[in-house]
């Protein structure tokens, strides 16, 4: 009688979940499925729970031209939610031994001596005070090339443009920082950026769809790739290459650090999975990652090595990162005490992620 009594009771707590999650995916589904409707989403979405996909569905197209379209495996530029993977490359160099977190950036790019006393670490959480290089080589940059890391640090040695705030004064968020510390990785390491991510990070957590790509600088034939579209001044949904080579998506095609790492959902699942655990990163390591630091002046700036940071009373705390460059509008949001995983790809860059996230949190906690 137990026994029966027993098999009962975990027959209904079974049927339980498996109805939740149903309701859940059903309401998930309904909410895309409207925003694909309205033109508000364009891409890949997976929800994952303790590690086991809840939902996951592809919207639109990956070729507008030839109908190609979007399926689970597709391949979409991150942008800057790329940085992660630039702080983590840093974050292994450290453990090794090849730097330290507290060394001066002149220790490894000696053309920026003049700069002082920012250290990576400055360059790791924002808070260094660097100029944007973006704006500086819309003024001074020679278009009809394609820039590379080297070419800021050339830039800057040349021109000399003075920092924003001392180190450690402020928090500015910097894609100058994380162009840097690309730079670093590659001359410590003494490979490419692309391929120490490769060897150490992709590789070994069996990420097969994710690597670096330049589509300008190096271009190759990627099968099943997402392409960017942007909305031009009539409406229309055009590649940024439609704008010539005086747009900054092609001359700044060389420069990796801040962005140009492509990947897929279900790889990214894969890169969330490996952060729970020890063997591939400490807890000391995870401290420092996922938990922010404070100026100065005591400020909380939010941020982490590669992430930002925030506490929910609703979800607990939250590490996430969003990237936006001309037809890519990315994001991932792990929730640390939960165990719940929000990973969202669109190849257009008009979407406004931020309007929706709200009613996937609720749908995630029913």
């Amino acid at each position: 009688m137990r026994r029966t009594f027993l098999l009962i009771t975990i027959g209904l707590l079974l049927s339980n979940l498996t109805f939740g999650q149903s309701v859940r995916y059903k309401q998930l589904d309904s909410l895309f499925n409207t925003l694909f409707e309205q033109k508000m989403f364009n891409g890949n979405v997976l929800i994952a729970d303790k590690g086991k996909i809840l939902f996951e569905k592809s919207y639109g197209f990956a070729n507008e031209k030839t109908g190609q379209k979007i399926n689970n495996q597709t391949i979409f530029e991150l942008a800057s939610v790329s940085k992660q993977f630039t702080a983590m490359g840093i974050v292994l160099l450290e453990k090794r031994g090849k730097l330290n977190y507290d060394d001066k950036i002149s220790k490894y790019v000696p053309e920026l001596g003049f700069y002082g006393n920012i250290s990576i670490r400055n360059l790791l959480n924002h808070t260094g005070g660097l100029p944007d290089y973006m704006e500086i080589f819309e003024e001074k940059w020679d278009k009809t090339k394609i820039a590379t890391n080297q070419d800021i640090v050339n830039i800057f040695a040349k021109y000399r443009p003075k920092v924003i705030f001392q180190p450690g004064e402020k928090y500015e968020y910097s894609d100058t920082g994380y162009t840097l510390l690309a730079l670093i990785i590659e001359r410590v390491s003494k490979t490419t950026f692309g391929k120490f991510l490769s060897e150490n990070i992709f590789q070994p957590l069996k990420m097969k769809n994710t690597f670096i790509y330049r589509s300008r600088f190096e271009p190759k034939e990627i099968k099943n790739y997402a392409l960017g579209y942007v909305t031009d001044s009539l409406g229309r949904q055009v590649l940024p290459d439609s704008f010539g080579k005086k747009f900054y998506t092609y001359y700044l095609d060389g420069i990796v650090g801040d962005g140009t790492v492509n990947s897929t959902t279900a790889d990214l699942l894969k890169w969330d999975s490996a952060l729970y655990g020890d063997q591939f990163i400490s807890s000391k390591d995870k401290e420092l990652i996922f938990n922010a630091v404070k100026t100065k002046d005591g400020k909380e700036t939010h941020y982490g090595f590669g992430w930002f940071v925030g506490n929910s009373k609703k979800y607990g705390k939250i590490v996430y990162h969003s990237g936006g460059w001309p037809g890519y509008s990315t994001y991932i949001e792990r929730h640390l005490d939960n165990d719940k995983t929000i990973i969202i790809l669109q190849n257009r860059s008009e979407a406004k992620i931020n309007s929706f996230l709200q009613k996937v949190r609720a749908i995630l906690y029913n």
